[in-house]
């Protein structure tokens, strides 16, 4: 029932041979024995399930499932027993080393810290009679045998092999790392993408490898350069022989140092496991480790009250030349734990890998495309890869190529398949029928119901015919309809991933663009000067025309308070992004001590709060596209002034962990009411603005406050007009709409014009401009209708007109 029940999940995989891993899964899944020795191991149906690899076909037995039924029938022939069970099965894959089965029983065993020959020995003992098999309990695991004419040509078939076993259990095995994994091995077997553009790299690797002493590299380099590209070209290199002599032959063997540690329990496990290993690579002669991360031998074993870590441990080997290495790690880690300790670092020889220019990068990028185009099924064009590297490098900083052109080019094609490729509805109800249906079987067969398993059965193949039609059908559309990877794809997901517009301009978007001053001024009353050029900074951005190395705009607004500074500032973040929660605010006023500006970028090493990022750059690494507003910018003490002096200039800024934020996609605008103060008495309510007096007088006192490199470095200084009464009742119209607006759903809200005129004249005063006007709103209406609300005299749903006699608010209903 097994192998019926193996022979159809084959067939739903739809895979060319019916082979050992597909007996393997359904031991996972039939409850037996040989599923709770599996499970103890940590082996499940989740992890020794199958992905779907073929397209159909007519499926075939294998010389492997065949040969797995004579081992099987060998062990329960030599058990005294007459049934061959799962058991025997297990114990028949555990001695197939050559089987895919194997290999992925002995893969996820080394990730729990055990081995194949530890499960072997386990399942043996649980048989009876299991030491008539002999010699299996000295080397546990049997080399692989054809399939026997008979069951006695099978005895002597196993025979003569132990015994040729047991001559040789005392030589060094190849594949006998522990921990290990063999990178030659999975080169040879093409499991490797293509390695380009880093000849000169792994060229530098070989040479070290060969050298006398120091012979041990170290790639040393950013996550995503292509450090562990470097370490899979050599291991291909090595694999077909293109190296030099002293290296022909051998293995790289990759680490798994998290691996080591998982599992111990006691103090010194770690190490007697490391030491087992050193061993075992010494004994075997033919390998060189690789160990990814390499800083983390720093420290792995060791604890508080004793030094010997796992760098100790390999010291001796590594200084008497008995072990090879090859790390990996970046330059941070390098410089904090490998260098750290000269006695360690004089062992290895650091080999630089830099982040490759961009068009090396699409070079690579184009090498790879075939496996990404089979894995998505989509056709990736070269204005893709062009368009995923060069908006990478320009919008993603915090990331490297080659990395980051991947990324970017895996997500565009997963969004695309996604959206082109929609699996018909009617498919995915035929697959949970089946799901449904092997579930019944599954129980049917616990039970022992024959009739009820056939009648299963029958309703699984009907239903699995049609499953296989609606499939082929699907397949055949797909394969018909071979979608184009674009630019504008990967534009979109540039976007999706930073937040900042880079596709093309929409209609929608163009008519928002061109109509921006009408939709600020609708907010911002009286300030057309200062409304166009905010607007005209953000139309650069979006047509292609502003310094990719600058702010989309930085801006010095300078008026009186209560003109709309900071309303400008939120009114355009609104308009942007739909949200006037996209304002990054920084109040100056926090700022005006020497200390308090590490607070913008981090606290330096060795000071309170390093472990914290910088409020300013952590805020805009979370938002690159936002409008970032220094509010009172002459309360700053002058040392933010040497910060934002990168800000303008290059559009970065570097916090105190070294890591540079991109300012770039951001709007600066700081605002300030510094040279405005003469003005005041002059130009009150009511007057003319002498406005061209008040640029002068405020351009004066810009020049005396701010040094000149930093006014330098500002695209425009925008001075703000001082409001008049019709300003002021425009103000007070918006103030009273909000309101309406803010009460839909309790109170109806509506003000006459007498209202409106009376709230303005008591509300506006010609030193505080606008702002008092929210004051009066709150005291002369918020309160009086809260008042009446408590009171019962308006209820929910009420319809409340606000009037005024004189300079008295009345309501009524």
């Amino acid at each position: 029932m097994v192998l019926d029940n193996a022979y159809m999940y084959a067939r739903q995989l739809r895979v060319p041979a019916f082979k050992a891993e597909h007996v393997l899964y359904q031991l996972s899944v039939v409850d037996s024995d040989a599923k709770k020795m599996l499970e103890e191991f940590g082996l499940t149906k989740d992890n020794l399930g199958l992905i779907r690899t073929g397209r159909g076909g007519p499926l075939t037995d294998s010389k492997e499932v065949q040969e797995l039924v004579a081992r099987a029938t060998f062990f329960s022939q030599s058990f005294g027993q007459k049934d061959v069970t799962c058991t025997h099965a297990l114990l028949a894959i555990l001695s197939m080393q050559d089987s895919y089965a194997y290999d992925k029983i002995r893969f996820l065993l080394r990730q729990r810290g055990k081995t194949p020959q530890e499960m072997y020995q386990r399942v043996l003992k649980t048989c009876p009679n299991w030491e008539k098999i002999g010699n299996f309990t000295r080397s546990p695991v049997v080399t692989p045998v054809a399939r026997a004419e008979s069951d006695d040509g099978l005895h002597r078939e196993f025979d003569s092999v132990e015994g040729e076993r047991a001559k040789s259990l005392d030589k060094p095995q190849t594949s006998a790392i522990e921990f290990g994994f063999d990178l030659t091995e999975k080169a040879l077997a093409g499991g490797f993408d293509p390695v380009i553009g880093r000849e000169t790299e792994t060229a530098r690797v070989v040479q070290t490898l060969t050298r006398r002493t120091k012979n041990n590299p170290v790639l040393v380099g950013e996550a995503g350069v292509g450090k562990t590209a470097v370490v899979e070209g050599l291991a291909m290199a090595m694999s077909q022989g293109h190296v030099p002599a002293e290296l022909q032959g051998k293995r790289l063997v990759e680490l798994d140092l998290a691996g080591m540690v998982a599992g111990t329990r006691y103090r010194g496990d770690f190490e007697e496991r490391l030491k087992r290993v050193v061993s075992q690579v010494i004994a075997a002669g033919d390998v060189i480790l690789f160990i990814d991360e390499i800083h983390n031998l720093v420290g792995a074993g060791g604890s508080a009250e004793r030094s010997m870590d796992a760098a100790e441990i390999l010291k001796p080997a590594l200084a008497r030349g008995q072990l090879q290495i090859v790390g990996a790690t970046t330059t941070a880690e390098y410089s904090r734990y490998i260098e750290s300790d000269p006695a360690l670092e004089r062992r290895f020889q650091p080999i630089t890998v830099n982040e490759p220019s961009p068009e090396m990068a699409i070079k690579i990028v184009s090498g790879v495309k075939s496996k990404y185009e089979k894995h998505h099924g989509v056709q990736i064009t070269e204005e893709a890869i062009r368009a995923a590297v060069l908006l990478s490098v320009r919008y993603i900083n915090d990331r490297y190529l080659p990395d980051k052109a991947f990324d970017v080019i895996d997500e565009a094609c997963s969004k695309l398949k996604i959206k082109t490729f929609a699996v018909p509805q009617r498919l995915v109800q035929l697959s949970s029928q089946l799901s449904e249906l092997k579930r019944k079987r599954d129980v049917a067969l616990s039970l022992h119901n024959t009739e009820e398993v056939e009648a299963i059965n029958k309703k699984f193949n009907e239903v699995y015919f049609s499953y296989e039609f609606e499939q082929s059908a699907y397949e055949e559309k797909l394969a018909q309809h071979k979608c184009q990877l674009t630019a504008e794809d990967v534009k979109a997901v540039i976007s999706q991933m930073t937040g900042v517009p880079v596709t093309q301009i929409s209609r929608e978007e163009r008519d928002k663009l061109v109509h921006l001053e009408e939709e600020l001024q609708k907010r911002v009353i009286g300030q057309q000067q200062a409304v166009r050029v905010v607007a005209m900074a953000v139309r650069r951005q979006r047509a292609g025309l502003k310094d990719p190395n600058k702010p989309i705009g930085s801006f010095i607004f300078v008026g009186p308070t209560g003109v709309g500074k900071t309303e400008l500032t939120k009114a355009l973040a609104e308009s942007l992004f739909g949200d006037s929660n996209g304002v990054i605010r920084v109040d100056m006023s926090e700022y005006m001590d020497k200390q308090s500006t590490a607070k913008l970028i981090g606290a330096p090493p060795g000071y309170v709060g390093y472990e914290e990022r910088g409020y300013l750059t952590e805020q805009v690494r979370k938002k690159p596209y936002s409008v970032v507003l220094f509010d009172e910018i002459e309360k700053a003490h002058p040392d933010v002034f040497n910060l934002l002096l990168q800000i303008l200039d290059e559009g970065r800024l570097t916090d105190s962990h070294g890591k540079t934020v991109d300012f770039k996609n951001t709007v600066i605008i700081m605002t300030s009411n510094i040279g405005v103060g003469d003005q005041q008495i002059k130009i009150g309510f009511g007057q003319s603005n002498d406005y061209a007096a008040m640029r002068d007088s405020v351009e004066r006192a810009l020049k005396n406050f701010f040094r000149p490199e930093f006014l330098n470095r500002v695209d425009e200084v925008v001075v703000f007009n001082y409001l008049g009464e019709a300003e002021a009742l425009k103000i007070t119209e918006l103030l009273c709409s909000n309101l309406h607006k803010r009460l839909q759903g309790t109170v109806n809200l509506k003000f006459t014009d007498k209202a409106v005129r009376a709230i303005a004249k008591a509300g506006f005063d010609k030193e505080y401009g606008a702002r008092p006007l929210k004051r009066t709103i709150q005291r002369k209406v918020e309160d009086a209708l809260a008042e009446k609300i408590l009171l019962g005299e308006v209820h929910q749903g009420d319809t409340v007109v606000v009037d005024a006699i004189g300079e008295a608010i009345t309501f009524r209903r």
